[in-house]
């Protein structure tokens, strides 16, 4: 395959911790459109939780960010004053712009429903939205924001060829759990990262480096620095 090196799309998704998560997962996902629009790259959501960002070597950028991280933080619905830890598991996938891969239609399957909303009243009127399972692998793929089903069904094509690239590099490098496939546990010791807000501190576990702006980082998109 062949890769578009400008182009990086990033899922979000949660790990443990409950809605904590899924808030933690949407900051996360915030905090790098926040640091694209610094470097002067374009974005566009695919799906509520996937991004788009368009940039010069965006991929090689953020291809680091893929894994699971975790915050530890007193919520805001926490009473007693307790801190909590959750994580979010972030995949960041290229943009394929030929493949060799042949896929059988009988291996995909195809479901349609009706947007939640997105793009206006008339995207919840007929089934716009796009969901496409690969039988096989049993990665599965959605596309929601556009108004228009052929447009969905292209996006989700275009993401499922990622992840299928994605799952070949994990088998090259050996890695067991796939983060396309199984999406990553989202359990606390698979981390890559701990953000640590009580501290405002930002530890990188594969490099042992700390970082004592994590405010900073995660509200204004400073990630210079800590990307890898």
């Amino acid at each position: 395959m062949i890769i578009n090196p400008n182009i990086a799309i990033i899922e979000a998704l949660p790990g443990v911790g409950g809605d904590e998560a899924k808030i933690w997962m949407k900051e996360l996902l915030l905090s790098y459109i926040r640091y694209a629009q610094k470097k002067g790259f374009k974005f566009v959501y695919l799906d509520d939780n996937i991004v788009k960002i368009t940039g010069e070597k965006s991929f090689s950028i953020f291809k680091n960010e893929t894994g699971v991280h975790r915050v530890q933080r007193i919520p805001l619905t926490e009473r007693r004053g307790r801190v909590h830890t959750s994580t979010a598991v972030i995949v960041v996938l290229p943009q394929i712009i030929s493949s060799h891969i042949r896929i059988n239609p009988d291996d995909l399957e195809w479901q349609f429903f009706r947007s939640g909303g997105h793009g206006g009243q008339n995207v919840n009127k007929v089934s716009t939205a796009v969901r496409l399972t690969h039988k096989p692998t049993g990665i599965t793929v959605s596309a929601s924001r556009e108004r228009y089903q052929e447009a969905n069904r292209r996006i989700a094509m275009d993401l499922l060829l990622s992840k299928l690239y994605q799952l070949e590099e994990e088998k090259k490098k050996g890695i067991v759990y796939s983060y396309v496939k199984n999406v990553g546990t989202g359990e606390r010791a698979e981390k890559i990262r701990t953000y640590n807000f009580p501290q405002n501190r930002l530890t990188d576990h594969r490099t042992g480096k700390s970082f004592f702006n994590l405010k900073e980082i995660i509200e204004e998109g400073r990630w210079e620095k800590v990307l890898i």
